[in-house]
């Protein structure tokens, strides 16, 4: 059986919801992936009297598309969705059965309105956590509207096709056959990238906020809902909802949280935001800050948000090296999540450059699938925790270089080595290999600031023990402060102080 017993008791549970009947059309031949498939779907038409399989030939082998009865629906699955992707399965058996999607009805009615055909490719790997929210956005797209189609596409069970294309990081998507975005994306963020996003008319009727909140991670997350609490008109602008920890996989130190995953954290977050009267202005950037009677947020968009007063809450990026080759081989072999893009290497050499906490637990991570992975630290040592290190000394084919400036990574059309510098006796050298993992810390998102508020050498905002900066009205939580301590439960409470640091400034002023 390829579904254990807890998946079944879930799964069956779910396929109860179903509204109407599906049908499955499977394409598979011998081979080891269609062998499975098939126990796959046999499995799931004997959970389901609403299921029913037929065998079809499909543009790859095997798949299977998921169908409402005398019609393709669009959705197609070329691989086996379990694993991360195990919800996407889930969900487009119950949306293509005529189950409602929990999306806004805004979003429902821009991707209705979309006259083109659209036929996306969505190349995934099962073990990535930020594959599956573009895969169901793909679905659900195809699900609502008839001229959308989408395909999933497991790396590992078209290693062929995938390393014909050169992906060297998933998600990828493909449309209309041509390259289209690459890594998480939300269906808001898709239908952006069409552009359908947020207009600045959209933002022209708003009245000033009393807070706010400029970024949608932990610090903004905390920040607006203890604004809402105290029955203040309360705004938050994201980006990106959630920010970095949707990239983030397994989350083990906040507290009373034994473990969980960065996008599940991230949707309890939003879901939590939701709970009250928040203003939430997802999609939308801000460029530039500027003190007046009150505080003015210009949007790239154009549009202006005036506030009382100002949370800055947007958080940090991945630090890139900065060395020529780096920007050029981005997702053809330069890549920033071991997690995600680590099995699309599997068995190739890598190298890991970083050797904090993050870039050592990279390169374990890494050890595990990949043939041979060399870590390079520009220190005379290793940053790492000691247990880290330990364990990273015991595996066999890892190699670690100290004393190693980064000079170039190399390549054609997709990375195939790296030059450094040894520092001690100046010596160049040169690695040949497949992929560069950039694991050297995080940069603030605060260059918008411009000289407005101060900031440290490093960018960081810095601010007082209430959260206040330079600027009255102006507070700042998270990551983009001068906090010494980049975590989750840091930014979560930093943002609740300056959240309550802005009421007692509107109180007294």
């Amino acid at each position: 059986m390829i579904l254990d017993a807890d998946i079944k008791q879930q799964l069956a549970q779910y396929l109860e919801l179903m509204e109407g009947d599906v049908l499955l059309k499977v394409s598979v031949g011998e081979d080891k992936v269609s062998r499975e498939m098939t126990e796959l779907v046999d499995e799931l038409a004997t959970m389901s009297s609403r299921i029913k399989v037929e065998h079809a030939e499909l543009e790859r082998t095997p798949s299977f598309s998921v169908n409402r009865i005398g019609e393709d629906t669009g959705v197609t699955f070329a691989g086996i969705p379990l694993g991360h992707e195990f919800t996407s399965l889930v969900l487009a058996l119950l949306q293509v059965s005529g189950r409602a999607p929990k999306v806004d009805e805004k979003v429902i009615e821009q991707v209705k309105k979309i006259k083109d055909e659209l036929h996306f490719e969505s190349y995934i790997s099962l073990s990535c956590q930020n594959c599956p929210e573009v895969v169901q956005a793909l679905n659900l797209m195809s699900v609502l509207n008839p001229n959308i189609t989408h395909t999933m596409i497991d790396g590992a069970a078209f290693k062929e096709e995938v390393e014909s294309k050169n992906i060297l990081a998933v998600p990828t998507v493909y449309l209309n056959g041509e390259p289209f975005t690459n890594g998480r994306k939300t269906i808001e963020e898709i239908l952006a990238e069409l552009g359908s996003g947020p207009d600045a008319s959209e933002f022209a009727d708003k009245d000033p906020y009393d807070v706010l909140v400029v970024g949608g991670g932990p610090a903004g997350a905390s920040a607006a809902i203890y604004a809402a609490r105290k029955g203040i008109r309360t705004g938050i602008v994201a980006e990106r909802f959630g920010g970095q920890i949707l990239d983030t996989a397994a989350i083990e130190n906040f507290i009373s949280v034994s473990h969980t995953e960065g996008p599940k954290l991230a949707a309890s977050l939003e879901e939590h935001v939701k709970d009250y009267n928040i203003d939430v202005m997802n999609l939308v950037r801000a460029k530039r800050l500027e003190k007046n009677d009150m505080i003015e947020i210009e949007l790239e968009n154009g549009a202006v948000l005036k506030s009382k007063s100002v949370i800055l809450s947007t958080g940090a990026r991945w630090r890139n090296i900065g060395v020529p080759g780096e920007a050029e081989f981005r997702n053809k072999g330069v890549a920033y999540c071991p997690h995600c893009d680590g099995p699309l290497f599997e068995g190739k050499d890598v190298a890991v450059v970083g050797g904090g906490n993050s870039g050592v637990e990279a390169a374990i991570d890494l050890a595990g699938i990949v043939n041979h992975v060399t870590v390079l630290e520009f220190n005379d040592e290793l940053k790492a925790d000691s247990v880290l290190q330990k364990r990273l000394h015991s595996l066999s084919n890892v190699t670690v270089v100290t004393n190693a400036q980064t000079k170039e990574i190399t390549g054609t059309d997709k990375v195939n080595g790296i030059t450094y510098v040894d520092r001690e006796s100046g010596e160049e050298k040169h690695v040949e290999l497949a992929g560069v993992f950039v694991q050297i810390g995080l940069v603030p998102n605060t260059d918008w600031l411009g000289d407005v508020v101060e900031r440290n050498r490093f960018g960081e905002i810095l601010v007082d023990n209430r959260g206040a900066t330079n600027v009255p009205g102006v507070f700042a939580a998270g990551d983009c402060t001068d906090s010494p301590f980049k975590q989750i439960i840091i930014s979560m409470g930093s943002g609740a102080t300056a959240s309550l640091g802005a009421f007692d400034y509107l109180v007294r002023n």
